[in-house]
């Protein structure tokens, strides 16, 4: 999973806390699009007989999204931007309010009608939250399951009751607390984003509301259904079992076995009485829970059934899973037909009038004919077959030839996504990522910006990134992963902060060609310039011509605890942004992160409204961006010895180790040789002074600098010899690094060995 939070360090651990990290999701696409695989759909019928019906999607994007219904079109009318991994199931209740949960072990609660409001973060999962259920005329009740076999029943009403309680009271309360099931603390934390997108937090024990945790499952659960009065609730997973509870009390009252793998779907009907479960098996089953038994089993799928859907009376069954096919079964006469086939598995389905949507692993959603009030029309098409009641009768018949002809070719509706990215390659110079999507197209990023610089089409990615490989080497200082369907950019402190370039090598106009630019600090200032501009204008009277003054608040214990950060002097005007890190506005990328409260969190960098804090960001990105502070680094610098070639008869300018940036260039180096051939010394340069020779005969240890000649230097320029340098008896480019020529042409792990020479007739 793509866990964004890091292991705290309790009191009594020897080992080094692993500080927050930051990430941000790109994206080249319009914001109205999903870009990942949709796990879960939801309907929501206007209560008017002329308003509009909506349709709610949730994503391995990690967003939700709202569709407007026409009859021949469906419009995106907001976004739902709060989870930080997959979005795995979602479901209505009541008139205004959308229920949805994650791979970030979290369930929320959404305003549906509102700009994307999430009104409440509810946590006491452990691990993943795969499934809910939601009772249709009882608005108060959700169920949630997840892995690791923990099912709880929420009731929101109690759960979603204002909180009283001040923050510091609530911090002093939750300081001790576990969250999780079965914790001596159990805890309900609850995050609000309003209106205006500011983010409050509200840790607490939920003024003493815990869910009623329904205790049986030894290992995962994939599926729940409750009945529409929230009087039973049935569960399944990886057991192969479905479990009966009474969601009022979370006790047990059957266990019902038949299926011989992870049971991945399962319905009730309205009253409760009979239920409907899809397996890995491939089976559909039908239970009378009143007789507690197994009353037919539908062998219609040739693998894995992942989704169900019935009609009103219970009488059909709608079912689709991971052999791309969607089928419409007679629950009573056993026949079944083949509705449609495409190309990727079925994850949802939701019954719309007399159509039904499907949800795929792709990023798209589509509509087709289901004639959900009268099933029976489709039959009269003919085309059916008897579903057997054994796994492999399906399976015989698929072998014997029998091919199946769909009733329906094309859907009636298809909402369009932005193909998943599904490989990715970081190139050598940091700055670029190579791209694949499903659709086959090869793009390149230029993450310091978050663009696509170059869209190759569809092209190969092995080909394509032999071509773009170039000799240099920088330390890696991000990460980066697909799995929300785009590229998701990972910066760790103090890693991230390994990597410099010249500001010539970026291109920066105005800026010395020497000037050191750090690409994780520059980046950072790139992400969060609009928070930036909305802090300041927020701190108004508290800043200063030299930047922003912390605050009371803003002072903590963890800010002044790390005395050895380093102050970034270099950077003498620290609230610009510089081309080479600016961010578009237009396809702004997302940050996922945590502060010091709360937990994890996801919003778009447009819409920082500057009272975020410490309690919102990590600590080192606020030291960063707003008080121009890195935190301590490892060793920069590069040593290296430098003699004459073997042979030549060039004067020994030093026999000590040298000791240079590793970004420095190999012309820098030359520049040095000559200066001390021709002045018997280097020149003074801004990036440090030589020291003074040892006595006694030791080696003299010097350091060259990234300075270029002094002016004034003319009457000795005629005098400069053509100078080569050379290592492993190969003569270097100029424009290499240090770092460059150690990794490609050294390779070695003994300090890097460079040898110079006088080329004559040049």
């Amino acid at each position: 999973m793509h866990r964004v939070g890091s292991a705290g360090n309790n009191s009594n651990s020897v080992r080094p806390r692993k500080e927050k990290r930051l990430t941000y999701v790109l994206s080249d696409a319009d914001d109205t699009k999903h870009c990942a695989g949709i796990n879960c759909l939801a309907v929501l019928k206007s209560s008017v007989s002329d308003g509009s019906d909506y349709l709610f999607t949730g994503s391995r994007d990690g967003t939700l999204k709202r569709w407007v219904l026409a009859e021949d079109s469906a419009t995106c009318s907001a976004t739902f931007e709060s989870h930080v991994d997959w979005v795995n199931d979602a479901v209505l209740v009541g008139d205004s309010t959308l229920v949805s949960c994650s791979s970030d072990t979290t369930l929320k609660t959404w305003s549906c009608l509102s700009d994307g409001i999430c009104t409440r973060t509810l946590r006491q999962h452990s691990d993943y939250v795969t499934c809910l259920a939601a009772a249709e005329k009882n608005s108060n009740i959700v169920a949630s399951g997840g892995l690791g076999g923990e099912v709880f029943i929420w009731d929101l009403e109690a759960a979603l009751a204002p909180v009283s309680k001040s923050n510091d009271a609530m911090e002093d309360d939750c300081s001790n607390g576990v969250s999780g099931s079965g914790n001596p603390l159990p805890m309900t934390s609850l995050r609000t984003i309003s209106s205006s997108n500011s983010i409050t937090m509200h840790t607490t024990q939920s003024h003493g509301y815990v869910p009623i945790g329904a205790k049986g499952h030894k290992e995962s659960v994939y599926a729940l259904a409750m009945n529409e009065t929230g009087t039973i609730l049935v569960s399944g997973g990886t057991e192969k079992v479905v479990r009966v509870w009474d969601p009022r009390t979370g006790s047990k009252t059957m266990k019902l076995r038949g299926h011989t793998d992870n049971i991945r779907a399962l319905l009730l009907d309205s009253s409760g009485r009979f239920c409907l479960s899809g397996s890995s098996d491939s089976m559909i089953r039908l239970w009378d829970l009143g007789q507690q038994r197994c009353v037919h089993s539908y062998a219609v799928h040739t693998d894995s059934v992942w989704a169900l859907a019935s009609t009103p009376t219970f009488g059909h069954v709608y079912s689709g899973g991971r052999d791309l096919s969607l089928y419409l079964t007679d629950l009573a006469t056993r026949e079944s037909l083949l509705l449609c086939s495409k190309e990727h598995p079925i994850l949802q389905l939701a019954l719309h009038d007399d159509s039904i949507w499907v949800a795929t692993t792709d990023s798209s959603v589509h509509r087709w004919p289901a004639e959900g009030h009268n099933p029976q029309k489709v039959f009269q098409r003919g085309g059916s077959f008897l579903a057997g009641n054994l796994s492999f009768s399906r399976a015989r018949i698929s072998l014997e030839g029998s091919t199946l002809v769909p009733v329906y070719k094309e859907p009636t509706l298809s909402i369009p996504g932005t193909p998943a990215i599904v490989q990715h390659e970081i190139l050598n110079n940091r700055r670029h990522v190579l791209t694949k999507d499903t659709a086959g197209s090869v793009k390149l990023w230029e993450i310091t910006r978050g663009v696509v610089v170059e869209d190759y089409g569809k092209v190969s990615f092995e080909e394509k990134k032999e071509k773009l490989f170039e000799m240099v080497s920088i330390p890696g200082w991000f990460t980066v992963d697909s799995r929300l369907g785009s590229l998701s950019v990972h910066l760790d402190t103090p890693q991230c902060f390994s990597a410099e370039m010249y500001s010539a090598d970026l291109n920066i106009a105005g800026k010395p060609e020497d000037d050191k630019v750090n690409l994780a600090r520059e980046t950072l200032k790139g992400l969060l310039a609009h928070w930036l501009a909305k802090r300041r204008q927020r701190l108004g009277s508290q800043s200063s011509a030299n930047g922003d003054v912390l605050s009371g608040k803003d002072i903590t214990p963890r800010s002044l605890a790390h005395s050895r950060i380093e102050v970034d002097g270099s950077a003498e005007n620290d609230s610009m942004v510089y081309p080479p890190f600016e961010f578009s506005t237009v396809s702004p990328p997302s940050i996922i992160t945590e502060g010091s409260q709360g937990g994890p969190w996801r919003k778009k960098v447009t819409d920082f409204d500057g009272t975020e804090d410490e309690k919102d960001f990590p600590w080192w990105c606020i030291d960063c961006v707003q008080h121009n502070r890195l935190p301590p680094r490892e060793n920069t610098k590069c040593s290296f010895y430098l003699h004459p070639c073997e042979g030549s008869a060039v004067q020994i300018l030093t026999q000590g180790k040298l000791s240079a940036p590793r970004i420095l260039r190999i012309h820098k180096v030359v520049n040095y040789v000559i200066e001390k051939m021709v002045l018997d010394k280097p020149l003074d340069n801004p990036d440090g002074n030589f020291a003074p020779g040892l006595g006694g005969g030791q080696l003299q240890h010097s350091a060259v600098g990234d300075g270029s000649y002094r002016p004034g230097l003319k009457p000795w320029q005629k005098l400069r010899p053509s100078i080569e340098i050379t290592c492993n008896n190969q003569v270097l480019s100029t424009d290499m690094s240090l770092a460059t020529v150690r990794a490609y042409i050294w390779k070695k792990p003994e300090d890097l060995v460079l040898n110079y020479r006088v080329v004559q007739g040049r």
